[in-house]
């Protein structure tokens, strides 16, 4: 079976243990080796929904990049790990307070809206070109400035002794771990992840996920998301089928006079996606569409 034409998204279930890049090379492989590629990565430790792009589906990963996640996720108080999460060693211990439930959630009041989180050392970000994680592994610590992110909501689902089990829903760049750091600091204790769950990606909220083991027993049967399903927030534009041939070939054309500028999604004849564009307003020429990414298949095809 060839899966040549195969464009699109897949919803994978990252296994425990894990690196995204791998979870993308066996889910590439069971493709038959076509271009793939994650749309954020999770730690190893961590599993859930990791959006991989298929195909012609990579041209649209930039724009995934933005997108809200939300994460359940377990802080074990009482004792901090260099990492951050089980992964390392333990670097700092305290008590953890009798009235834990009530403190955290007196806390948490105050990290719902903007907030300023300092990256951890164990991250992918670099400095000089090294990335963080491996200064970190050598024992080297350098400044980090902190970044603004934006929590939406932050809840406490559940205790389980010294395990506060929580949900949060938050903007691109937020360390989880740094978070239930911060929350033990906030109420006078320590604390890591004992576990981290990716629970949705924005804009894929209530799309099933699938698991590698049955992406790699049966890659034919796993549905595919088309690679718009990634754009609901851009504008739609359609063409006729005159306009969709010229813009294929990186003409700019008219897009009606009613469209506002800005990025937008293109449709030629029978609702096929063509691709990114941009609607600009010309002084004299009204409103063109210039392309930007476009595809060259038009259609999910896993068969």
């Amino acid at each position: 079976m060839s899966f040549a034409n195969t464009s699109g998204i897949l919803l994978l279930d990252k296994p425990c243990g894990m690196s995204s890049s791998t979870a993308v090379q066996r889910v590439r492989h069971a493709f038959g080796r076509i271009k793939a590629g994650h749309t954020g990565s999770l730690d190893p430790l961590a599993t859930g929904v990791l959006p991989i792009c298929l195909g012609e589906g990579t041209k649209v990963a930039g724009y995934l990049l933005d997108g809200d996640k939300e994460y359940e996720f377990t802080a074990r108080f009482g004792a901090r790990t260099s990492t951050g999460d089980l992964e390392g060693p333990v670097v700092e211990t305290a008590d953890v307070p009798p009235d834990l439930e009530a403190r955290l959630l007196a806390a948490m009041r105050a990290f719902i809206g903007t907030v300023r989180q300092i990256p951890p050392m164990y991250s992918a970000l670099k400095r000089d070109g090294q990335p963080l994680y491996r200064l970190a592994r050598q024992g080297i610590e350098v400044e980090r400035e902190a970044r603004t992110i934006q929590i939406r909501r932050l809840e406490l689902l559940r205790m389980e002794g010294a395990d506060a089990v929580c949900r949060v829903r938050c903007s691109k760049g937020t360390y989880v771990r740094t978070l239930a750091e911060d929350l033990a600091r906030a109420v006078g204790s320590c604390a890591h992840l004992s576990a981290l769950r990716r629970t949705a990606v924005a804009p894929f909220e209530g799309q099933p996920m699938h698991s590698l083991e049955s992406v790699l027993a049966a890659p034919q049967a796993i549905p595919i998301l088309a690679a718009d399903a990634a754009l609901p927030h851009l504008p739609a534009v359609m063409l006729t089928g005159e306009a969709a041939a010229r813009l294929r070939m990186g003409q700019m054309v008219p897009c009606g006079d009613q469209a506002a500028p800005g990025l937008a999604r293109a449709y030629g004849p029978g609702g096929a996606f063509l691709g990114v564009t941009e609607i600009q307003l010309l002084p004299g020429q009204g409103a063109l569409l210039k392309p930007v990414r476009l595809f060259n298949h038009l259609a999910s095809d896993s068969t």
